[in-house]
């Protein structure tokens, strides 16, 4: 029987970095498939639903970005690979997605909550019809999603085949 050995600190940071992804970043590749079955199946939930994304994205995602990027320094430092591309892109990324979910997807998604809240108000008994503008928002807010889902996947690639 091998020698079981002790879990080395350092295996725990990785371990929670690399959770700390799926914790941030896991639910946002769902988003397109909870739209569309939400909104086929009971329209009127749909402003219900930007509420709770926008909960993800104060509750989840920015607190789990903190954890990704804490983990990454320590990583980084132990490892001395503060030179290497993935170390550089992950930490750009991480500046990137933080920006624009502070800068742009917060308040969006914010004014989407509100506009869909109205548009649902004005449908009265019926069923809701998104306004423009709750259809610019979204379609806003959904390329913006995409395109950091995209640079998690790119970073993902790059942390992995860096060797």
């Amino acid at each position: 029987m091998p020698a079981l050995r002790a879990v080395v600190f350092f295996e725990v940071v990785l371990a929670l970095h690399i959770l700390a992804v799926v914790f941030a970043f896991g639910a946002t590749f769902a988003y397109p498939v909870f739209v569309s079955a939400i909104g086929k199946a009971d329209p009127r939930a749909v402003p219900a639903l930007y509420r709770a994304f926008h909960a993800v994205s104060r509750m989840v995602i920015m607190p789990g970005l903190v954890v990704v990027v804490i983990c990454g320094i320590y990583l980084a430092s132990k490892l001395h690979v503060w030179n290497s591309f993935f170390v550089q892109w992950g930490l750009g990324v991480a500046i990137v997605i933080g920006a624009v979910e502070g800068m742009f997807l917060s308040p969006n998604e914010k004014r989407l909550c509100e506009v869909s809240e109205r548009d649902l108000a004005a449908a009265g008994d019926g069923v809701p019809v998104p306004s423009a503008e709750q259809n610019a928002l979204v379609r806003r807010v959904s390329i913006a999603g995409v395109l950091m889902d995209v640079l998690v996947v790119l970073t993902i690639y790059f942390m992995v085949v860096h060797q």
